[in-house]
C-alpha cells in the first residue's frame, strides 16, 4: 500500500466558481493499492471538491473540452493525460478557457 499522497489542486479562468470560488486546494489522497492517476483524481475531485454543475467540469471520465490541464506547469498532453501517475507534491491546475457571452 502506498502512503497518502499530498497534492496542490488549483482552478482558474472561472472554473473556481464551481468549487465555492476557492482557487487553491491542498488535498491528501487516501491510501490505495494502485498508484493514483489523473483519471482517479478527477473522480475524487468530483466527489470531494466540486460543489455545483459537474457538467461544466467533467465530461465522461475526463475534463470537458475547453479546460486546460497543467501538471507541474506542463501541459498534461505531454504527460500522458488521464494516465499520468501522480507523484507526491504534484501541482495540478485546471484552467477554463471557455467564457460565456
Amino acid at each position: 500500500m502506498a502512503a497518502p499522497m499530498c497534492l496542490q489542486v488549483e482552478f482558474g479562468g472561472g472554473a473556481e466558481l464551481l468549487f465555492d470560488g476557492i482557487k487553491r486546494h491542498h488535498v491528501t489522497l487516501p491510501d490505495q493499492s494502485s498508484p493514483w492517476d489523473i483519471r482517479q483524481l478527477l473522480v475524487w475531485i468530483r466527489h470531494n471538491l466540486l460543489k455545483e454543475r459537474p457538467e461544466l467540469f467533467i465530461q465522461g471520465e475526463s475534463v470537458r473540452p475547453g479546460i486546460l490541464v497543467l501538471i507541474n506547469d506542463a501541459d498534461w498532453e505531454l504527460m500522458g493525460e488521464l494516465d499520468y501517475r501522480l507523484q507526491d507534491g504534484d501541482d495540478v491546475v485546471f484552467i477554463s478557457t471557455l467564457h460565456g457571452g
